[in-house]
């Protein structure tokens, strides 16, 4: 089975607008795909929610004291 490596002609790369690459999808470099994951793991990207609890159940999360 072959794999199918085609791209939409005028798809475009979310971070920098440049036109994407296969082997990138949906990025056009290592780079902006590199960025993107960044994103995530700094938080960078939420979802609008509620807020966090800010004093956590102490039978959960137990206080060093």
């Amino acid at each position: 089975m072959t794999e199918n490596k085609t791209v939409r002609a005028n798809a475009k790369c979310p971070i920098c607008g440049k036109p994407r690459v296969a082997e990138h999808a949906p990025f056009c470099s290592k780079r902006c795909r590199d960025r993107d994951l960044l994103q995530w793991l700094g938080d960078g990207y939420a979802l609008p929610g509620a807020p966090a609890a800010q004093n956590p159940d102490s039978e959960i999360y137990p206080q060093d004291d």
